[in-house]
């Protein structure tokens, strides 16, 4: 086995298993039909070869292995040439279980909100305490420097993601990676493409628990009225795998008190530990809650811990300031769910709380370009001064009762008392923000993607 060759080699956990194959020193290519900055400059800095666009001829001849992502389908030309030729293939989530997680402590962090800073919070603690884990994070962490690493340590630090592994397997990602412990941050209903209901989004995370040794344990959300269905559930089932409830109400086993923020961080105590995190808002401080506890479960000690987080640096596109130019600053932040949006507006409130706050926003991810949460977006987007939206890319994939309605979506916002502005496309946007922005303004940009390149874009037609 030398050449490893990857469909949908850009997406983040795609692109991290790439970079750790490579460091394995194996030969790795790839293809994509979008290849964009971040990830696509950390592939190149790791010596692999990108090809952009779907074609029959990107599949080396020599390839041992064709990994393929859950964004490729039936139809793909590439997909379609490796089952004409019988390649062997396989998933990502199988790749990462033959090659890197077999007799590994495997600790999965999954939740509909929080998996990347968490895990990558996790992976931090462990490595600034020179416990060399290996990792799988859906984004680039700042302080590790790439979003996937495999080495001989007996950790593992996974991001566990519950949407389905590949379209010729549709069992959960997480379901692959032979979990030890297991972080569930929350539950809500998501990725409207794969799941009709939030019951069996919850039915996914009832048969991750369901392959925890008796050996392992589970962090759960006791805040959160989804994951208590998911624990009643392993209570009664699964009476050997230990679970423990964290959160901020009185019915957690372990409770995060002493709440308090400030404009550079926020501190919480757990356990009787007072613990400093450079980040802001209550989710974060979940986060880290989660982190701490398993943390805590591998050795780690409270000073330890406590140490780490202060050199915490975050995640690439989490509330990650792009710049500041005659005192507007340009933030990007991952948009993917209504929650998150109003997590992320919550969090520079209270990071910038002087400022105005406009957030523009790309509906792009396979739940936001629905009408599923028509007016959860509006009342998201309507807790910022000023709301700016982009319209729909390949809207005409969907039925139009599918659709969301950017237009209504702009109305629901105005209604609410929010200025919001429609925009044509990304030029426009950037034309009309910066001619109605004053300074001291937050200019907060929402996007699963590439969105065409406008923080570049924000920043240049500011300092003109």
């Amino acid at each position: 086995m030398k050449h490893v060759h990857f469909l949908g080699i850009c997406g983040t956990a795609m692109g991290a298993v790439a970079s750790a194959m490579a460091r394995k020193g194996y030969t790795v290519t790839g293809t994509d039909a979008n290849v964009y900055p971040p990830m696509s400059t950390f592939l190149e800095s790791e010596g692999i070869q990108i090809f952009q666009g779907y074609k029959p001829e990107n599949l080396p001849e020599d390839a041992d292995l064709i990994v393929i992502g859950n964004a490729m389908s039936r139809g793909n030309v590439e997909v379609e040439a490796v089952l004409e030729r019988n390649m062997r293939y396989m998933s990502l989530p199988e790749t990462m279980k033959e090659f890197f997680l077999w007799g590994k402590h495997n600790y999965v962090v999954t939740g509909t909100h929080g998996k990347t800073t968490t895990t990558s919070m996790l992976a931090w603690l462990m490595e600034a305490n020179e416990m060399n884990p290996s990792f799988m994070i859906g984004g680039i962490a700042r302080n590790l420097g790439r979003g996937g690493r495999f080495t001989d340590s007996e950790y593992c630090v996974l991001e566990g993601d519950e949407y389905d592994t590949a379209f010729f397997d549709k069992r959960s990602k997480f379901l692959h990676y032979l979990p030890e412990v297991v972080i569930i941050n929350n539950i809500e209903m998501d990725h409207v493409d794969i799941y009709s209901n939030v019951e069996e989004i919850k039915l996914s995370f009832k048969r991750l628990l369901r392959v925890v040794p008796r050996t392992g344990v589970v962090f759960i959300n006791s805040d959160c009225p989804n994951c208590a269905d998911v624990r009643e559930h392993a209570a009664n089932e699964l009476k050997m795998v230990k679970i423990v409830g964290v959160g901020m109400e009185e019915n957690a086993d372990l409770r995060i008190t002493d709440i308090e923020h400030r404009t550079d961080g926020s501190t919480f105590t757990l356990e009787g530990e007072t613990y400093s995190i450079p980040m802001i808002g209550d989710f974060n401080i979940r986060n880290a809650a989660m982190a701490t506890c398993a943390a805590r479960n591998a050795g780690l000690t409270p000073d330890q811990i406590r140490s780490a987080f202060l050199s915490f640096t975050g995640v690439a596109r989490r509330q990650e300031v792009r710049g500041t130019v005659n005192s507007v600053t340009v933030v990007d932040d991952f948009a993917h769910h209504p929650t998150a949006i109003r997590q992320a507006v919550e969090g520079l409130r209270q990071r910038f709380p002087k400022s105005r706050l406009w957030v523009i926003f790309d509906p792009r991810s396979n739940t936001t370009i629905r009408n599923l949460f028509q007016q959860q977006l509006a009342d998201a987007l309507a807790t910022a001064d000023f709301a700016v939206i982009s319209p729909v890319e390949n809207h005409k994939r969907l039925r139009p009762e599918e659709r969301l309605d950017v237009e209504q979506l702009r109305n629901d916002i105005s209604e609410k008392g929010t200025e919001s502005y429609l925009g044509t496309d990304v030029d426009d946007i950037v034309a009309h923000v910066v001619s109605r922005v004053h300074p001291g303004d937050v200019l907060l940009v929402m996007s699963n993607g590439g969105f065409g390149g406008i923080h570049g874009k924000l920043l240049s037609a500011l300092a003109q």
